[in-house]
């Protein structure tokens, strides 16, 4: 069989592009045995993998483009953007399987559930935090409520019709796509949504040695208004001020906030909150191996991908209950983690205390953690999941 992944978007098509998303799960079906490559838009680019093709915007909208690649099924990364929608029935035209990745909530209108909605533009807004945060709220929440569903709902909802299977990246998501379907092209149109993950790389896995009393902390934190550095070190520094044993790495680039806050330890606690910038993917999956527990101070998350890789390597996770953070009610369900009651930083430090606690008691087994996400998360497995939907028939 023959499997092919897309991106309409000229992005880079180096190692760092095949470790995540349509890259990534090319590398599943290439585990799988199967001749699988990526397509991309724009030139080819100093860097990029043997595996991508590069072609011109305008042969991913040709049907008689697709059709010459004599491919089984294609996996297309676009968002059920609009205007991608002559992509994706290009594709369909040319008799191609078609999945469609939804990399979101499922709150992309206020169709999908209008209360979660709203509050899902409050939080990307900003959370109300100065009068600019107010007046992108205001903007978002005008503009969905108009234009969004007088006109993107249309061209949305033309987009999703082209797909054979809808696939959502958590449960939850899949919930809101179905309801939105529904609306958009009765049971029929539901019944294509299904739940297809990020895949997860084959290097996060727990193989079984010591675990620390340690926290690890992944992010890109000059990303303020989505991964919220002030709530990390609110929390942190109330954690390691409350717990003298545990200790905590915080990976990504750090902001000048972050570093002032970091010297402003004493030198026994900043000994034991390290900030990690410089980590190249094998350290990431070593530091999350030793590491117990997982936490993420985010307002929003379309996945979480991070956290994903952390649930492989046997960590448990920790987050705020959120509508933004879909998967975070899958990642913390069973025995493999916590949500904080109220999106707060003294309800974040009291669900990071108890996650420790279950650990300490006995109530978290990295072996069970790293098995089950393993099965459900990596590459292999999420391209199997894909190439079985196929072979139950489309439609």
């Amino acid at each position: 069989m023959r499997w092919f992944t897309c991106t309409p978007v000229e992005f880079g098509g180096g190692a760092d592009f095949f470790a995540r998303d349509s890259g990534l799960l090319c590398r599943g079906f290439q585990a799988l045995g199967m001749d699988s490559r990526v397509v991309m838009p724009g030139a080819r680019q100093a860097g990029d993998e043997a595996d991508l093709i590069r072609t011109d915007y305008g042969n991913l909208e040709s049907a008689d483009w697709w059709r010459s690649l004599q491919v089984d099924g294609v996996v297309l990364y676009a968002w059920g953007r609009p205007r991608f929608r002559k992509v994706a029935a290009a594709i369909r035209a040319a008799g191609v399987f078609l999945v469609l990745n939804q990399d979101n909530s499922g709150l992309v209108s206020p169709l999908a559930g209008f209360r979660d909605w709203l509050r899902e533009q409050w939080l990307l807004s900003g959370q109300g935090r100065g009068a600019a945060a107010w007046l992108r709220f205001l903007k978002l929440t005008l503009r969905g409520m108009s234009v969004g569903m007088v006109l993107t709902d249309v061209l949305r909802a033309a987009h999703l019709k082209a797909g054979d299977v809808i696939a959502c990246v958590s449960p939850l998501a899949a919930e809101r796509y179905r309801k939105l379907c529904r609306i958009y092209g009765g049971a029929e149109l539901a019944g294509r949504v299904a739940l297809i993950p990020h895949a997860v790389e084959l290097r996060f896995r727990y193989a079984g040695g010591p675990k620390r009393r340690q926290v690890v902390c992944v992010g890109r934190w000059r990303a303020a208004v989505q991964k919220r550095p002030q709530l990390l070190m609110d929390v942190i520094g109330s954690l390691v001020a409350t717990d003298h044993t545990v200790s905590v790495v915080i990976v990504g680039e750090s902001t000048p906030e972050m570093l002032a806050w970091h010297q402003s330890f004493t030198a026994e606690r900043r000994d034991r909150i390290l900030l990690e910038r410089g980590l190249d993917r094998d350290g990431l999956a070593g530091i999350m191996e030793q590491s117990q527990v997982f936490y993420s101070p985010s307002a929003f998350e379309s996945f979480g991908i991070a956290a994903a890789e952390a649930l492989c390597s046997g960590c448990s996770v920790v987050a705020g209950r959120s509508v933004s953070m879909a998967g975070f009610d899958w990642f913390a369900s069973g025995d493999s983690g916590t949500l904080a009651a109220e999106d707060h930083a003294g309800d974040h430090v009291r669900a990071l205390i108890d996650e420790i606690e279950s650990w300490e008691q006995g109530r978290r087994d990295p072996s069970d953690i790293s098995d089950l996400w393993c099965d459900r998360l990596h590459a292999d497995q999420v391209a199997a999941r894909v190439v079985d939907l196929m072979e139950k028939g489309s439609r």
